[in-house]
């Protein structure tokens, strides 16, 4: 089979044939209609990821039709429209993966392929209103975005939520479940165009990160918010613990700038505030995240569709940062 393969770190992805092996019980084949690209595939070719194992085909996001089942009992899967629940091995505790959790992509042969093995447990329908590239951006972005928004954050519709560095797919996506359910929302970004871009999807202001005291120019305007959704941290970290509601949640899935360079432990304490970190999701936050992008026909931002032969030509727009949404490979 095709696959786009990472075989030596810093190096441009090869498409090269490599071999499935036998389909096992309890796994499906799929045959790979479209994939989307995450930041982790960059950060894996340049060796900023743990446990890094080669040559592997890397991609956690993708949907497609099952060809084939390993065993008898999951036959009313063959020729589903399906998409893939990127997080394997959750585990039993809600409040935080196991030992074992891993991501599709790395160690396991990922997504940017034309057909792939899963276990059928990882499966689910694809949402009827979403297109093939569509239903590829959803699954990391997507259930990352309904953790932090939802499981962690306990959003509720009416209150104030901030989604820092709007663009991403992740940031993207907590945008738009946040409108979706009546939350008021506001966003950062240094680009105008990103900014614009958000209040299309149903931003109410948007706020340039890089203009001093800008978060006391959001008080002011839109209010303090109940809810920060952030995967920067680094120095502007200390921005949102001054902007947050009294009571309000920080809920981080990423640090992209770095750690904060201090924590004013007294405005958190005073302020009463919950600094949270998630990541991912589990299996039932995937579920929720389905059901929520069923109800109200969310549909995910395409950014830039390519071929799987342009694998590298992606991960270059990706690593440039002028994305709005998820980049997408055809497959």
């Amino acid at each position: 089979m095709p696959g786009l393969m990472i075989k030596e770190l810093k190096s441009p992805l090869e498409l090269s044939d490599y071999d499935l092996g036998d389909l096992k019980p309890g796994y499906a084949k799929i045959e790979v209609k479209a994939a989307a690209l995450n930041h982790r595939d960059y950060w894996i070719t340049q060796g900023m990821y743990p446990g890094i194992e080669l040559p592997k085909v890397l991609g956690s996001d993708g949907a497609g039709i099952v060809t084939e089942v390993g065993s008898d009992d999951d036959k009313s899967w063959l020729n589903q429209e399906v998409i893939i629940n990127p997080g394997w091995d959750w585990g039993t505790n809600e409040a935080a993966q196991s030992a074992d959790f891993t991501i599709l992509g790395m160690p396991h042969n990922g997504t940017f392929t034309s057909h792939m093995h899963v276990p059928v447990e990882t499966l689910r329908p694809k949402p009827k209103h979403l297109s093939w590239e569509e239903a590829a951006a959803l699954p990391l972005a997507g259930v990352t975005a309904f953790r932090a928004t939802m499981s962690q954050g306990q959003l509720r519709p009416g209150e104030k939520v901030l989604v820092s560095g709007i663009g991403g797919g992740v940031a993207t996506l907590a945008l738009q479940f946040a409108v979706a359910i009546g939350a008021e929302v506001a966003v950062t970004s240094s680009k105008p165009e990103k900014l614009a871009k958000a209040k299309e999807l149903g931003a109410v202001a948007g706020y340039n990160y890089r203009e001093e005291n800008w978060h006391k120019k959001a008080a002011e305007e839109f209010g303090r918010p109940n809810l920060i959704v952030d995967s920067a941290a680094g120095k502007g970290y200390a921005n949102l613990i001054a902007l947050a509601a009294p009571g309000g949640r920080i809920v981080n899935y990423g640090a992209t700038t770095g750690p904060p360079e201090t924590i004013d432990m007294f405005k958190v304490f005073w302020n009463q505030l919950k600094l949270i970190g998630t990541t991912m999701g589990s299996t039932a936050d995937f579920r929720g995240m389905l059901n929520l992008v069923d109800k109200h026909e969310i549909r995910p931002v395409i950014d830039q569709v390519f071929s799987l032969a342009q694998g590298n030509e992606a991960l270059s727009r990706m690593e440039q940062g002028e994305q709005f949404g998820k980049i997408v490979l055809r497959i």
